[in-house]
């Protein structure tokens, strides 16, 4: 059954990366509101992003993965586009004024990937083996569980990155688990790495949708896509980066659950009433890598929910602080 259309509104426009797995998330956003709305005209807005363009340098060192959505923004700003489906992985802690993220979708799978052409797993990887990564994030936790492994920058869009891989260039590369499984390379994946060993990256597996802060038209055009179960645990998990001021391109992992009081199963559990949230900072090369974690129960609307999950973040992120995340930190962003 499709959903009415205010009169005015009969075109949407949505800003996109160019790269086979940023244009399947736009044509699934596409998709999906086609489903409810057939009369609307749905356009995409392809753009070539810095962050695209510069493949020869880590992101670390060029401004991180906001380099992959300023430009979407700028379009948004400049009206050439209503919204930019972004994975929320690569979206900035803190956004331009005057913009929003009105969705967060149903997450997929948060997980990392483990792909190689030799090995099955990282224990299976032999000592001193190569290891491709562009995620400081991935490469802290991976040294600190195997600190033998020699982690080598990757960068490029996913079939840049397994064309290396096929080329010899590296014994095994990681990726997150939704964007092959997103682009049906499902079958390049080993196995996925126990998060105990690598928690996820803020955001991981999951799309938001940028739009407009004062664009109520389009925010109600987009309300069917949120995900309530989603959204809880995504704001927790951005509360906590952004509080220890971090971007996307650092050496923090957040991940949190919703899961029942008596019965903690968390893996993609989103029908309980507690949030578990887990946070890690980690040195670059593995030899410190802090954890902490947290519970709350949620009580009330789900904006007072969403208010609860904020605050968890902050206060899982002051408990890594009170164990020197501060400094770890420090280090990366300003070293000597």
């Amino acid at each position: 059954m499709s959903t009415t259309l205010q009169p005015a509104l009969t075109t949407l426009n949505i800003a996109t990366r160019q790269s086979p797995l940023a244009l399947w998330q736009a044509e699934h956003i596409r998709d999906r509101l086609l489903a409810l709305y057939p009369e609307l005209t749905i356009n995409l807005l392809k753009i070539v992003t810095k962050g695209d363009k510069i493949l020869d340098t880590p992101l670390a060192k060029i401004g991180g993965k906001g380099l992959f959505v300023k430009e979407l923004e700028q379009a948004i700003y400049d009206k050439q586009a209503d919204i930019a489906v972004h994975s929320l992985k690569d979206v900035p802690m803190q956004l331009p004024k005057g913009l929003m993220l009105g969705v967060y979708c149903k997450r997929a799978s948060p997980t990392d990937a483990f792909v190689s052409n030799t090995y099955n797993s990282i224990d299976e990887l032999p000592r001193g083996a190569i290891v491709g990564t562009s995620s400081l994030r991935r490469q802290c936790q991976i040294k600190a569980h195997r600190p033998d492994l020699q982690i080598k920058t990757l960068r490029g869009n996913v079939g840049t990155r397994l064309g290396k891989l096929d080329a010899g260039e590296y014994d095994a590369i990681i990726l997150a688990t939704s964007g092959l499984q997103r682009i049906e390379l499902d079958a390049r994946i080993r196995g996925e790495l126990d998060i105990d060993i690598c928690l996820p990256a803020v955001g991981q597996g999951a799309l938001a949708i940028e739009c407009r802060e004062d664009d109520t038209e389009i925010l109600a055009l987009l309300a069917p896509l949120n995900n309530d179960q989603a959204r809880i645990r995504l704001i927790a998990e951005r509360a906590l980066n952004r509080h220890l001021e971090g971007g996307c391109q650092v050496p923090i992992a957040a991940y949190a659950v919703l899961h029942a009081a008596d019965a903690i199963d968390y893996e993609n559990d989103d029908s309980g009433t507690t949030l578990w949230l887990r946070g890690r900072v980690g040195q670059t090369d593995g030899s410190e890598l802090l954890k902490a974690e947290k519970r709350m129960a949620l009580t009330g609307t789900q904006a007072e929910q969403e208010a609860q999950a904020n605050q968890l973040g902050i206060e899982v992120a002051t408990l890594l602080l009170a164990d020197g995340a501060g400094a770890i930190l420090a280090a990366i962003y300003h070293p000597e």
